[in-house]
């Protein structure tokens, strides 16, 4: 593949080509509850070259709603959900690195998750499905690691759920990890972030219809509920900021009457939402419902809120002792979901252990979803390419 110059803004272009998700099968695995769950199957997808010396790989680490296609276009057209930094001279450059992005577990995107068949019932797990934590998911992406053959990894990186993982990577399997970037994370969730969770699985629980799974069973054009739609719309409005809602949206109407307002106290407001703003979580958590699935749901945003690396260690020093790798921690000003704050509690628990940590906190209005938006990608790039050329150079 021919090196493309280096942009300073990258952008989703779908530059990197067509790709295709592939799956992997293990016998199983056992779960930190004790529980065996088997048989296993891993989706992912892997972009550029790995290395004679296996020694340029970059495993790549989902947010909660995200899947295997992180870049290039897949076999329904989609482009990847981070195709603006993963390509040829992009952030993570393909004409350097060897790129790995799996579906998690507990996910509806291939990866064994509740609208997977249970082989005991022949019929698909749904809530039967066992709890899991974020510690589970990672120790199935070594699974894949290792099967791909590859004993070290030069980064891992993740942004929100992604960053979590990123973050126990280092902890987890400090041997096998010679960097992390940990994005708009946390090492233990906030009873505000709790609460939200809380919320959009009751508005699940709440749902008097009982949907078919989605993702790739092919159940969602038939679904009728809306507590996942919901679910999302809740989640959605902590991702963004007040200043991208205000930017975005104001309070800009939709079809009005002659008095100003389109007033409704019917269901959606009388259609779809009377302003623009209502308009957007409609689509947003209409599309979801189309796409994800609610127990995958209800299951990943529990393993979220267990997700405590003070408790599990007992201090957040405890916790960072063993690590080896190099350690990016990047934040957003506008971020209240996961604010830098939190990012900084890292960075002190880690500095405290004499650990090699770097951080950013980039001054971006987009709220914790600034690590996705097109807009964001010109600093983050940077960073980004900036720090895996020093790790693989061995500074």
């Amino acid at each position: 593949m021919p090196t493309a110059p280096i942009k300073e803004y990258a952008d989703s272009d779908g530059r990197y080509g067509r790709v295709q998700t592939r799956f992997v099968e293990f016998d199983g695995i056992t779960l930190e509850s004790g529980i065996y769950l088997g048989p296993l199957t891993v989706a992912y997808e892997t972009y550029g070259e790995l290395s004679p010396a296996k020694d340029n790989a970059v495993l790549i680490l989902h947010a909660l709603s995200g899947d295997a296609h992180a870049a290039g276009i897949d076999e329904k057209g989609r482009l990847g959900w981070w195709d603006a930094m993963i390509g040829p001279g992009k952030g993570i450059d393909t004409d350097k690195y060897f790129v790995i992005c799996s579906n998690c577990l507990a996910g509806c995107k291939g990866t064994t998750g509740p609208p997977s068949i249970n082989p005991a019932t022949g019929k698909p797990y749904g809530r039967s499905f066992p709890l899991v934590t974020i510690g589970d998911m990672v120790n199935v992406q070594a699974m894949l690691v290792e099967r791909l053959g590859i004993e070290k990894l030069l980064c891992v990186i993740g942004g929100s759920m992604g960053g979590m993982k990123a973050l126990d990577w280092a902890v987890r399997y400090p041997d096998r990890v010679r960097s992390s970037v940990v994005i708009a994370a946390t090492a233990r969730l906030s009873p505000q972030g709790i609460a939200f969770d809380w919320v959009g699985r009751n508005a699940i629980y709440s749902d008097p219809v009982r949907v078919e799974p989605a993702g790739d069973s092919g159940g969602g054009a038939e679904r009728a509920g809306r507590g996942l739609a919901v679910a999302r719309m809740i989640g959605h409005i902590t991702y963004l900021s007040e200043e991208t809602m205000e930017a975005k949206f104001g309070r800009k109407r939709r079809l009005t009457d002659v008095n100003g307002y389109r007033y409704s106290l019917g269901e959606n407001g009388g259609g779809g939402g009377e302003f623009e703003v209502e308009s957007y979580l409609e689509h947003q958590g209409s599309s979801f419902m189309q796409r994800f699935d609610e127990d995958s749901y209800i299951i990943i945003t529990k393993a979220i809120d267990y997700f405590d690396m003070e408790w599990s260690y007992g201090t957040l020093s405890a916790a960072f002792r063993n690590i080896l790798a190099k350690m990016l921690v990047i934040s957003f000003s506008s971020d209240w979901l996961y604010p830098t704050s939190m990012s900084l509690a890292i960075v002190r628990a880690l500095q405290a252990e004499k650990k090699d940590v770097s951080f950013v906190e980039l001054d971006l209005p987009y709220g914790h979803d600034s690590f996705l938006v097109n807009a964001g990608m010109p600093p983050l790039t940077r960073i980004i390419r900036g720090f895996l050329g020093r790790v693989s150079e061995g500074d």
